[in-house]
């Protein structure tokens, strides 16, 4: 059984249109038919209401017999044909058909179809005021399209997601029905400039020659050889080539009507004003696709940040605290605007240019000479080649500017989050040369990327300049020899400077694309960052009953090679305290991270009610879960909603009642604002301690079942910790409640004392077990009461000092009193 799980493959989004050196196939193969169905549907009804309702029905005499037409109609049956065997080998290459392919190939398979439809009615069909001969426009632009968009595939073809190194049988197959698209449809576009199924002179012309043949017994023109090349008396034909709805420039001068004359300028301002004015000015297309744009660009910018916002939340700890925010920041902003500029440029631009070059090349093939053509698409493959030979060669310049630029941002954020540290150390002028240094780095490779791009541009003004002089010169040199009129050459310089306005944007929009290209690759890094911890495919959600947390064999590194926890294993009963003591680097504040899950463990199992965390999903598990980080950092915001974040949707009663609990909401009645008092960014602007009671407060109103304090009183004085402990108590009653300690004199009271030193339990017990047998917390416990004696003396000391200063003094004073 097929199955469609997903439209692009596994790992693969339509946001990721160029991904390891070249387009995506999920979107190749989605733009690709997507245009061509378009093209082939819309413009190809059109034609067909025209050939029913101004057409008529060819006589038979005149459809010539020919091989090469059943060769037309066998290709557009191969293509049909190869479009269905790609379906089908993608379902018997692994089972599993994503949505792009199908797409893709019902849609090639129906423009294919409806392309031969058009082409049988060509040749059954003629439009009665046609006076020339060949297949339509649109037909020839369809296939020139095709065989166009086979040929971007080359642009892949540094891509190991393409069939281009030919390693694996998939790539081969892939590769073989390449070969069929690729020469099918560009045999097609061949054949169709030569239009063997269709008569050789015009229609109508053949009708008048017939007609006189029965009234005279003689040709008009002459006899002709059935078996005669096409292109003998080539110049003698191009003039009835014309297409029937291209007005002629000479028509003001030839005595046509005024009615004809203000038809055929109404016309002009009607594409005039479809195209746009002056200068500068947007015509009425323009402005509809603008607007028509601005919901799709919106949607694309919005879902790009969106996703990519909630991936980093997704990504680890370990990840987070390695980052660089300035540098972040700066990718997302790029690489957001990047991509709808390069939808913009693709859509709007590259592929409207591409079919500008093709037509013009096709019109002036069949319209005035060979030459035309030949120095149009020799014009045009310089042009985009060196176009895309420098763009590439300037890509290195762009990426060090990039790479300068983070570096300059990522400086200037730093420096300014960390400001007070500046200002302590005297450091101002020290931190404005670090980012004087980064600017000018910067602007090295800002000059190299903008004089590599003033060379490309006199480049493409070098082959546009030299293109249209030839042009012109060739279309002269007819002139003067009687064989093309004046209109001919204004008609051609005219048509030439409105191909060469776009050709002109080309580079520069190819340029942008790369630049677009080269802005997103931070971004795309960004989103490839692989989530260390993830659930568990078939995660359920945690079932707590009690709140019993175990340790069973816990080995942990945050490195390879270094072990933070060794064979760690301990059981917190539901509802005990149990406290972890130890020197710092023993791993006291990791095992509150194992438990709150922002890292997996090597070896072991952490389970919550003998449920395997690992096993659950992580939102669920966490919901249970409050934590009292060592170092508390605030949003900058006011302090209500800061304390509200332990729970988004408490009232602010019950935000009041939180803070009073953490022995704050006294404090905060005394600030102006109250409540509304905006902390700064980071909480810059209240004490270590007010934050740390936030940090309380916050966990209170969050009210979870399984507490983790990691040093959750170290930043308060001593009255301050009494009162929070006090608080604290009353919050852990009947709460699973694990503690991570500096002071000793916190944690007497803990059922259990778990003492680790070098990421292993060496002891535990209760405070009085643990003095009693004379080990490593009772030599800790002895230290930190010297430590407090010391203090208390000598404070001592510094007050009488205090008093032996004043006492002369006071002595004196009295003295000259008396």
């Amino acid at each position: 059984m097929v199955e469609i799980k997903s439209y692009c493959e596994v790992g693969v989004s339509m946001q990721h249109v160029w991904v390891e050196g070249g387009l995506t196939l999920c979107f190749y193969f989605t733009l690709v038919p997507s245009v061509l169905l378009t093209l082939s549907f819309l413009f190809g009804t059109f034609l067909c209401i025209c050939y029913r309702r101004y057409g008529t029905d060819m006589e038979p005499k005149f459809i010539p017999r020919s091989r090469l037409y059943r060769l037309q109609v066998g290709l557009s049956v191969l293509l049909v044909l190869q479009a269905l065997g790609w379906m089908v080998f993608r379902i018997t290459r692994s089972g599993e058909l994503p949505g792009y392919v199908v797409l893709s190939g019902c849609l090639s398979m129906l423009g294919w179809i409806w392309a031969m439809a058009l082409l049988h009615l060509e040749r059954r069909r003629v439009l009665v005021r046609d006076r020339t001969r060949g297949h339509s426009t649109v037909l020839l632009l369809y296939w020139a399209i095709a065989f166009a968009a086979e040929n971007l595939a080359f642009a892949s073809w540094m891509s190991p997601q393409w069939w281009w190194t030919l390693e694996k049988s998939d790539q081969q197959m892939e590769f073989t029905f390449w070969l069929v698209r690729y020469f099918a449809s560009g045999l097609l576009f061949l054949l169709g400039l030569k239009a063997p199924g269709l008569p050789r002179r015009p229609y109508m012309l053949l009708i008048n020659e017939d007609e006189r043949d029965v009234e005279h017994g003689v040709p008009l023109l002459g006899n002709s050889d059935e078996n005669q090349s096409t292109w003998k008396d080539f110049g003698k034909k191009v003039r009835l080539l014309v297409p029937y709805m291209w007005p002629k420039v000479n028509q003001l001068t030839d005595g046509s009507s005024w009615k004809t004359l203000a038809t055929t300028v109404c016309v002009y301002g009607l594409l005039k004003f479809l195209q746009g004015g002056g200068a500068g000015a947007s015509g009425f297309v323009s402005n509809m696709r603008s607007f028509l744009w601005i919901r799709v660009q919106q949607y694309t910018n919005r879902m790009v940040q969106v996703r990519l916002f909630a991936h980093l939340h997704s990504l680890s700890l370990r990840w987070h605290l390695g980052r660089r925010t300035g540098d972040i920041l700066r990718s997302i902003d790029r690489g957001t605007s990047s991509i709808n500029n390069l939808l913009s440029y693709i859509v709007f631009s590259i592929f409207p240019t591409i079919a500008d070059i093709v037509i013009a090349i096709a019109y002036f093939i069949s319209n005035f000479n060979a030459w035309f053509g030949l120095i149009v698409f020799v014009c045009m493959a310089l042009y985009l080649t060196l176009t895309i030979v420098i763009t590439e060669w300037r890509t290195k310049y762009r990426r060090d500017m990039n790479t300068q630029d983070n570096n300059a941002k990522s400086k200037a954020v730093d420096s300014l989050l960390n400001f007070e540290t500046v200002k302590y150390y005297n450091a101002e002028v020290y931190e404005v040369r670090r980012f004087e240094d980064a600017i000018m780095k910067y602007q090295v490779s800002e000059w190299k990327t903008n004089a590599s791009l003033a060379f490309l541009n006199q480049t493409q003004n070098l082959i546009i300049g030299l293109g249209l002089l030839t042009g012109s010169l060739l279309c002269a040199y007819f002139v003067t020899e009687g064989k093309f009129q004046v209109g001919d050459y204004v008609l051609f310089v005219t048509y030439i400077i409105q191909l060469y306005t776009p050709l002109n944007w080309f580079g520069t929009y190819y340029r942008m694309i790369q630049n677009s290209f080269i802005d997103m690759e931070s971004m795309f890094k960004l989103f490839t960052e692989e989530e260390e911890v993830k659930d568990d495919v078939n995660a359920g959600n945690l079932n707590y009953t009690q709140g019993k947390v175990e340790f069973e064999n816990v080995f942990f590194s945050y490195t390879q090679g270094k072990e933070i926890l060794k064979d760690v294993s301990f059981t917190v009963l539901p509802g005990q305290i149990v406290a972890l003591v130890g020197q710092s680097g023993s791993g006291k504040s990791t095992i509150i991270r194992l438990i709150f899950r922002f890292y997996d463990v090597q070896g072991g199992c952490i389970k919550i009610d003998d449920q395997d965390i690992s096993k659950v999903k992580q939102s669920s598990l966490r919901a249970h879960i409050g934590v009292v980080p060592q170092d508390t950092v605030l949003f900058n915001d006011n302090i209500r909603d800061n304390i509200r974040y332990g729970r988004v949707t408490a009232t602010d009663q019950e935000v009041e009642e939180a803070a009073t609990a953490a022995d704050i909401h006294d404090k905060i009645i005394t600030f102006p604002d109250g409540y509304d008092t905006q902390v700064g960014e980071r909480g810059l602007k209240v004490s270590g301690g007010e934050k740390q009671r936030v940090a309380i407060a916050r966990t209170i109103l969050k009210a979870p079942q399984i507490i983790l304090l990691d040093e959750a009183t170290s930043a308060l004085d001593t009255q301050t910790e009494r009162n929070i402990q006090a608080s604290l108590a009353k919050v852990c009653t009947n709460r699973t409640t694990i503690v991570v300690a500096h002071r000793l004199s916190t944690v007497i009271g803990a059922d259990v004392i778990l003492v680790l030193r070098d990421g292993q339990i060496v002891e535990r017990g209760r405070h009085e077990e643990l003095l009693a047998k004379g080990g490593l917390y009772s030599d800790m416990w002895l230290k930190q009461q010297q430590a407090q004696d010391s203090d208390s003396a000598s404070d001592t000391e510094t007050k009488d000092r205090k008093s032996e200063k004043l006492q002369p003094q006071t002595s004196t004073a009295g003295n000259k009193g008396h």
